[in-house]
């Protein structure tokens, strides 16, 4: 059985996610530590639990979903994992945080890349990659069949999605990703996003301004 944590960090309250299964084996996800306190939360929570990283995986490469990366790769030897359209975004990431006001000591490159041809597995767990852009150019989200879960990074929110006016967002491409990919999955799938409370694919579909 596969469980979920989520933790909500850093300036932009993005949501960090371990996901787990019973053999204590974990992905981190998104990590947006942006201090020595939320790296503790995140360190305290694996040791805690007995868990055992095993992937760092960014649904995109947007400042919120990458402080944490430096931090999982030196402390559990993790490979960074995303899709290759987001290291142009990874690259552009010290330029955005100065833009801001904030502290980005370093950038970690992607050494891993990931498609829908992907092949990954959490214990007996498929995860399906889904290329989802608009927000980002190499938006993914992972879809986990067996789990009736998917992450959507910021795609998809309760009640939203995700901002387009960033550079490589668009707006129809965000749409047509949600209708094509996302609301394809059946109505009982719950939605884990970047920002905000979970949701259900049903939910959205029933009740999301931008469909509705």
């Amino acid at each position: 059985m596969l469980q979920i944590q989520s933790f909500t960090f850093g300036p932009f309250s993005e949501n960090t996610y371990l996901l787990f299964d019973e053999h204590k084996t974990c992905i981190i996800i998104d990590p947006g530590m942006y201090n020595a306190s939320e790296q503790k939360q995140i360190s305290d929570f694996i040791s805690h639990n007995a868990l055992k990283p095993k992937y760092l995986i960014n649904t995109h490469c947007h400042i919120d979903h990458i402080f944490g990366n430096p931090y999982c790769i030196d402390t559990y030897g993790l490979e960074l994992m995303a899709h290759p359209l987001e290291q142009a975004v990874m690259d552009m990431a010290p330029t955005s945080a100065v833009l801001y006001g904030l502290y980005l000591p370093e950038i970690a490159q992607i050494t891993h890349f990931l498609t829908p041809e992907s092949k990954l597995k959490l214990g007996e767990h498929a995860i399906d990659i889904l290329l989802t852009p608009g927000h980002s150019p190499g938006s993914i989200s992972l879809y986990i069949p067996s789990a009736s879960m998917i992450i959507v990074g910021d795609v998809l929110f309760n009640g939203s999605i995700g901002r387009t006016d960033l550079p490589g967002g668009h707006h129809q491409t965000l749409l047509n990703s949600i209708e094509k990919q996302l609301f394809e999955l059946p109505e009982e799938t719950i939605v884990y996003s970047g920002h905000g409370p979970s949701t259900s694919i049903g939910h959205e579909k029933r009740t999301n301004p931008f469909f509705n």
